[in-house]
């Protein structure tokens, strides 16, 4: 039961926090902790294999900018300077090549390790090399916390719908145009919402990600792998993102009783995100930071989810759903 943390941002300081909340827990269901015997940055790491303080780490984080005092050029060696079990893959994306987080997660799957993580690139250019690499070494690969944050969408189609014929999946994946759109549709203008997005840490300095629909396609793509089973990538989604949407076009929806949202749809042969209309008390009609989807299955018809799509709790929660999963499954 022993992590390694790549990548120590919000969402690794997240779960820091939450392995340190939910100790009584895991001793309770497993008879022991789980340890965090490494934890790597962008320049420094630190290991313990007899593990380390999750509040320590990000004490020192917040305090220095930095979790460990040693500095390192190759990440793979990090990895290797430390006996793990189960490594937690949640460094920055990279949308084009897979950046240095899909180097980690390939590494690990080849030396027989499990993988949790929120890192959308890797699995939205390479997804069935990853699943193939990881059933080839007997290991998981579970990414609940790359979708929707918060909204446990992945695995209540992959568990609850499991006999399902699962037709079509529509949603708001994105938080941060949701919060913009939001602020449209009550009179400000896009920059400003924009600015004031940033401004509260839902949008980052440079923004193209989220609002030119990149994030969103990376999660359509995801969807559409591990739901529909398809085999499809980044560059095979139809993308508008927000960015040509006028003060005109909030003003004439609102006329029709109706808003716009940036929707990612997934089909068997539909892969899209673009800003679209939807009818005001419509479940997907949410404002603020928000994430819904509707699954529409052959049995159940129309099931909504909410949640929060971002934040340092919120895909922390993800990412503890999927490591009590991959600790149950050792269990049996």
């Amino acid at each position: 039961m022993r992590i390694f943390i790549a990548g120590f941002g919000t969402v690794g300081q997240g779960l820091a926090e939450v392995l340190d909340s939910r100790e009584i827990f895991f001793k309770k269901r497993y008879g022991d902790n789980v340890k965090i015997v490494g934890v790597m940055d962008s320049k420094t790491y630190v290991t313990d294999p007899e593990g380390l303080a999750p509040m320590d780490l990000v004490s020192r984080k917040a305090e220095t900018k930095r979790v460990g005092s040693r500095t390192y050029t190759d990440a793979l060696e990090v990895l290797d300077s430390v006996d793990y079990d189960i490594l937690v893959e949640v460094s920055p994306t990279n949308y084009e090549t897979g950046g240095q987080g899909l180097k980690n997660i390939v590494h690990a799957l080849e030396c027989g390790k499990d993988v949790i993580t929120t890192n959308k690139g890797p699995l939205a250019i390479k997804f069935g090399d990853l699943i193939a690499l990881a059933r080839r070494n007997r290991c998981k690969l579970k990414f609940e916390g790359s979708v929707g944050g918060a909204m446990p969408i992945i695995n209540l189609c992959h568990d609850n719908l499991v006999g399902e014929k699962i037709q079509s999946i529509r949603g708001i994946l994105n938080g941060t145009c949701n919060y913009i759109l939001s602020k449209m549709d009550s009179g400000q203008p896009f920059e400003q919402a924009l600015k004031e997005a940033q401004q509260l840490g839902y949008a980052e300095a440079d923004p193209t990600g989220d609002v030119g629909g990149y994030d969103s396609a990376c999660k359509v793509v995801i969807l559409a792998n591990s739901v529909f089973g398809r085999n499809v990538t980044f560059s095979d989604v139809s993308i508008t993102g927000i960015t040509g949407i006028t003060e005109e076009a909030i003003a004439l929806a609102k006329s029709r009783n109706m808003v716009v949202r940036l929707i990612g749809e997934v089909t068997d042969t539909k892969l899209e995100v673009a800003p679209r209309l939807v009818p005001r008390g419509h479940p997907l009609a949410v404002t603020g930071t928000l994430n819904a989807a509707q699954i529409l299955s052959d049995l159940a018809g129309p099931i909504t989810i909410t949640g929060r799509g971002a934040g340092r709790l919120e895909t922390a929660s993800a990412i503890l759903s999927d490591l009590i999963s991959v600790l149950d499954d050792r269990e049996e």
